[in-house]
């Protein structure tokens, strides 16, 4: 699949047909695939049978196209190392509190979940393991943001930011005095910004003092909101045990996009 195609090279074709997948969680139609990735319908049918035959998509019973198991398999490497050095503790974490609990890193704007243990209450989820959501409206995705450099602070708020909920904070300003609470105080919270029935809480998970490699967060109703912060220590005790193993860790690039 080298070489280049209409000013495109095939292999950015290719990543375009496979990006359509990242935010559909449905099995879509070759024009769907191609009405994403901005290319020609012969030239989708030519790209997506090649990527069937190698496995990364498959063909459902309707004819549509879904993400493979080989692409899932090579997927699952991602992360590795972090994930299985966090594991244990988000264990921890979560026999503490009793809460879904979740760990992410910064990927360019958004908090990329590396990890989760999932509480049995039915609390509305917004993202999974390997799923992605905007820094500003989650409390791990704040942490990363407020223990940033400001300059990166203000580049992201300059940003056009979105409003999955009416209660998600996209005033530039205030925005920008909440990271630097945030910053001072040490934690993060969110209420109903990214699903109505949910509030979060996080913590930094620091390589160096003042600066966050990653955060480590609870999800939970929103109910519970006025209680978050008595889950603290859990979360600051966690955080400490796995700062140690943060220095070993071989963390995905966090390119500012």
């Amino acid at each position: 699949m080298a070489g280049r195609e209409g000013g495109r090279s095939v292999t950015s074709k290719v990543l375009l047909l496979l990006e359509a997948f990242e935010s559909s969680g449905s099995p879509m139609t070759l024009t769907q695939i191609a009405a994403h990735a901005d290319v020609p319908l012969p030239t989708a049918h030519r790209l997506v049978g090649e990527l069937v035959d190698w496995g990364a998509l498959e063909r459902d019973e309707n004819g549509r196209y879904v993400v493979g198991l080989r692409l899932w398999e090579v997927a699952q490497n991602a992360g590795r190392q972090l994930r299985e050095t966090a594991r244990p503790y988000l264990q921890d974490l979560f026999s503490l509190t009793q809460e879904t609990s979740h760990l992410a890193i910064r990927e360019g704007h958004e908090a990329l979940y590396i990890d989760r243990v999932y509480s049995s209450k039915r609390v509305p989820r917004a993202s999974r393991v390997g799923g992605r959501l905007p820094l500003h409206a989650t409390a791990v995705g704040k942490i990363l943001l407020a223990f940033e450099d400001p300059w990166l602070r203000e580049a992201y708020v300059a940003r056009d930011l979105e409003a999955p909920t009416r209660h998600t904070h996209v005033n530039p300003a205030r925005l920008l005095l909440e990271l630097d609470s945030i910053r001072e105080q040490g934690y993060a919270t969110t209420y109903e910004e990214v699903r109505p029935g949910s509030c979060s809480i996080a913590v930094p998970v620091q390589r160096e003092p003042g600066h966050a490699v990653a955060a480590i967060g609870l999800v939970m109703l929103s109910t519970q909101a006025a209680q978050m912060e008595r889950y603290l220590p859990a979360l600051q005790g966690i955080a400490r045990r796995i700062e140690p193993a943060v220095a070993r860790w071989p963390l995905p690039g966090s390119h500012f996009r």
